[in-house]
């Protein structure tokens, strides 16, 4: 394809989400470490919701962001550092902060009708000399259309790259496709694919975006990642050589890493179950899984009426509150209904 495909690994960030935020200097060091060495474009740290995420809705970080990436960065000479930041949740201060701290690009991450939203802290990311990405997330809740006009938004606010994140895992390789083409039908800047597992489709759907176009993609060691995890970064590259499609990355050594590095810290099992399928059924953001399970466990209800009362209620990333209001609403029902009879 005469192309180089520029590689993300978000394990970092992402991964985060699925062991409850705990990474340490140290875990971040060995991981970067390895990156480096096998050639990655870059790495994505953090907690799960980005820099200034460390909150009780969310999770706890065990160290923050800050530390964490001043760590990546000790070990990185030609792999950047980046790392994600939602408006109203970060701030721009907080961008400053991870900059002096070694930071080389960020993703601003919005919902997918509100490039608006990200605009300043493109700007401000722009100003500070980071590789500024508009990242869309939830981008299987809009069409094609309208998600291109979106990214055209971006590409104005001086955005070097567009991503759109199918957040839930909730998409096909032709949802893929579409997209893509979309998109590149607006705008000239770089375009780039995050995915999720949760139908099994996470290595497929970012092989079929860059086959539609994309010059950048994101995987994770092992997979590791909100839901059912993301497309596994060292299938993804495999498979790109199979293809004959250039990265510049070291497969054996992604794999090394995987296997000494990752593997050790996963928490709960990946394999694709019925509660990560209605994920991406439902199309409900990827990190809400955990907490609907913990939640299931704890009142003693079934999971599946959790995710179905959150795809009809169409949430998106940050309403995490409202699986809390959904079990309380579950077991009034049910106390009624003992009542009744």
């Amino acid at each position: 394809m005469g192309r180089k495909i520029k590689l993300i690994d978000t394990t970092m960030r992402d991964g985060s989400h699925a062991i409850h935020h705990q990474y340490t200097k140290e875990k971040v060091m060995a991981i970067a470490k390895g990156a480096e060495e096998a050639g990655l474009y870059c790495i994505e740290v953090g907690h799960g919701a980005g820099v200034g995420g460390s909150v009780l809705q969310y999770g706890l970080e065990k160290e923050s962001t800050i530390e964490l990436i001043k760590a990546a960065k000790s070990m990185c000479k030609n792999t950047k550092v980046g790392t994600l930041l939602v408006p109203g949740l970060g701030t721009m201060e907080d961008l400053k902060k991870a900059v002096e701290a070694g930071l080389d690009l960020v993703r601003v991450a919005v919902h997918c009708t509100e490039a608006d939203v990200g605009a300043q802290h493109i700007r401000l990311a722009k100003s500070l000399g980071l590789e500024a990405i508009m990242f869309f997330m939830m981008t299987h809740m809009t069409s094609p259309v309208e998600l291109a006009e979106q990214a055209k938004m971006a590409e104005e606010y001086g955005a070097d790259v567009v991503y759109f994140a199918d957040s839930s895992g909730a998409m096909t390789p032709d949802d893929i496709k579409d997209r893509v083409n979309a998109i590149r039908s607006k705008v000239s800047i770089p375009i780039g694919v995050h995915t999720h597992n949760n139908l099994g489709l996470g290595v497929g759907n970012a092989i079929a975006g860059i086959v539609a176009g994309c010059d950048y993609v994101d995987g994770t060691f092992e997979g590791l990642g909100a839901g059912c995890g993301n497309g596994n970064l060292q299938a993804i590259v495999a498979v790109l050589n199979k293809m004959g499609i250039e990265t510049g990355v070291d497969l054996y050594k992604l794999i090394e890493v995987g296997k000494n590095e990752v593997r050790p810290i996963i928490e709960h099992s990946l394999e694709i179950t019925g509660e990560s399928i209605l994920l991406g059924y439902i199309g409900i953001y990827s990190s809400f899984y955990l907490h609907v399970i913990e939640y299931a466990e704890k009142f003693g209800i079934d999971s599946k009426l959790i995710f179905e009362e959150l795809g009809k209620r169409k949430v998106v990333g940050g309403q995490e509150d409202q699986i809390l209001d959904i079990c309380h609403e579950i077991i009034e029902k049910r106390k009624g209904n003992v009542n009744e009879k």
